[in-house]
């Protein structure tokens, strides 16, 4: 079992998911919160039938899955909706993470937040890691790999903490704005020192 959690945050397009992966290959577990927020609602979930009481069949597909479009529409319409969503969901994703960590084989383990500090989930690791890149580049990233328009990728950041608060509360920071490789030695020197951390947690 895993005693000593890293929480792995960053923006949208800063490449969490890449830095994810190469710990992955050192052995490392990861447990993936926007993964656990779509088993919570998959169908036959609880978080799902709950969703359904709630806002009633028009948020269901053909096939029995959540119409995740429209129940954006319905909570981003209505503040008091986002926060019943958030109330029900967010104690389930929270518990699923915890359990994962507990089960998981490796020194230590990822856990990748996207929402780490807005969420106040940073009070569930040891220790925080920010992938960190700059604005215009986030923007640059997002917009070629999900095809999305520069306004879109400008609101989604905006509802984000922003860099400088980010930086201020991180433990430690890669910055990914240059080759692959060098994110390679970063994520290994990395690892070696969470290795040393979880030996004497």
């Amino acid at each position: 079992m895993a005693d000593y959690i890293v929480g792995l945050t960053g923006g949208i397009g800063s490449g969490k998911t890449t830095v994810a992966n190469l710990f992955a290959r050192l052995g490392i577990t990861l447990v993936d919160a926007d993964i656990i927020s779509r088993d919570v609602v998959a169908k036959g979930s609880t978080g799902l039938s709950e969703i359904v009481k709630h806002f009633g069949n028009t948020v269901l597909l053909s096939d029995g899955n959540l119409n995740r479009s429209m129940l954006r529409e319905k909570i981003f319409e209505e503040d008091s909706e986002r926060v019943w969503l958030n109330n029900l969901l967010h104690p389930m994703i929270r518990e699923t993470m915890l359990q994962q960590c507990k089960q998981a084989q490796s020194s230590y383990v990822i856990m990748i937040v996207p929402l780490l500090f807005e969420n106040g989930l940073d009070s569930l690791v040891d220790r925080t890691l920010l992938v960190d890149i700059s604005p215009d580049l986030q923007q640059q990233r997002t917009i070629s790999r999900d095809t999305v328009s520069a306004q879109q990728v400008k609101n989604i950041i905006g509802s984000q903490a922003s860099r400088a608060e980010k930086l201020s509360k991180a433990d430690d920071v890669i910055d990914n704005q240059g080759e692959i490789s060098a994110l390679k030695c970063k994520v290994e020197a990395l690892h070696n020192f969470y290795l040393k951390l979880s030996s004497n947690s």
